[in-house]
């Protein structure tokens, strides 16, 4: 497996602050926001340094009950090639329905929704990660999500249906503690059952991110400091296989950045910590 180190999201806003974090070992960034001809100049400076960039989809809608289209697998392929990335990343979600062969409009969602966990489900999702391994030119990692609601009758729990799809596909993890909080927290979701389920040996890497609760819902803002309960399951993570790496995930309201140095070194200091680091 790839390793990676600690890294943060790259985004506009911050841009210029990467170069001045320390310990910086790569960066993860939108794969939608990139133009492969118009790469900003602040990521080929990271590039021309030697960092590592990878690209995070999520428009593919991979979970979806349409294969994958084939303009958005070449266009992720076109960014990991202008990237030189090491592997490419999506959701395990799907985005839209509707469209030709079922006589609706098509309807994109803006927004990442939950798969329903059932056999059939595992079967459309598990030949959608076919198709688009076929067609890319890294190894591709899926993300769980977080979600509100669950589907009725789901005949799997969310480390299991993690499992499966590695055992069918060989697929990689992204793994994001942040969302097995939120889903713990609105969902009754316990994360130490999802870990103990899953593959540890196929996280490609791990998402890191803040939130809040607001009227008994958390809300995985991106744009709030990291919690104590997220770092936690982080923790349970490291202690059964330290992940090859590790990110924090920033996507408004961003703080200085001596703020998003000292929020890194709390991210270190979890990982260093565990019985597996040491």
């Amino acid at each position: 497996m790839e390793h990676l180190g600690m890294g943060i999201g790259w985004r506009s806003e911050i841009d210029t602050a990467l170069d001045r974090l320390p310990g910086i070992d790569w960066v993860e960034v939108v794969a939608e926001n990139i133009c492969p001809g118009h790469i900003p100049d602040s990521l080929r400076r990271l590039l021309d340094r030697g960092v590592t960039v990878v690209p995070h989809g999520v428009s593919l809608g991979i979970g979806g009950a349409e294969r994958p289209a084939p303009q958005r697998l070449a266009a992720l392929a076109e960014r990991v090639e202008a990237l030189g990335a090491p592997l490419v990343t999506e959701h395990i979600a799907f985005v839209r329905a509707g469209g030709e062969m079922t006589g609706s409009p098509l309807l994109e969602a803006g927004h990442l929704l939950p798969v329903p966990r059932t056999r059939d489900s595992l079967e459309v999702l598990a030949e959608n990660i076919r198709i688009a391994q076929d067609c890319l030119p890294v190894p591709l990692a899926l993300e769980n999500i977080a979600a509100l609601v669950s589907w009725p009758d789901n005949e799997y729990s969310e480390g299991e249906f993690l499992a499966e799809l590695v055992e069918r596909t060989g697929v990689r993890l992204l793994i994001d503690v942040a969302n097995l909080h939120t889903n713990h927290v609105n969902r009754g979701e316990d994360p130490a059952a999802a870990l103990d389920a899953l593959p540890v040996e196929a996280i490609a890497y791990v998402h890191v991110a803040g939130g809040v609760m607001r009227d008994g819902v958390w809300h995985d803002t991106h744009a709030h400091p990291v919690t104590e309960p997220v770092l936690d399951v982080l923790g349970q993570l490291c202690s059964k296989a330290v992940p090859p790496g590790v990110l924090l995930e920033r996507d408004d309201n961003f703080p200085p950045p001596a703020e998003l140095a000292a929020e890194l070194d709390t991210i270190r200091r979890v990982l260093t910590r565990t019985p597996q680091a040491a």
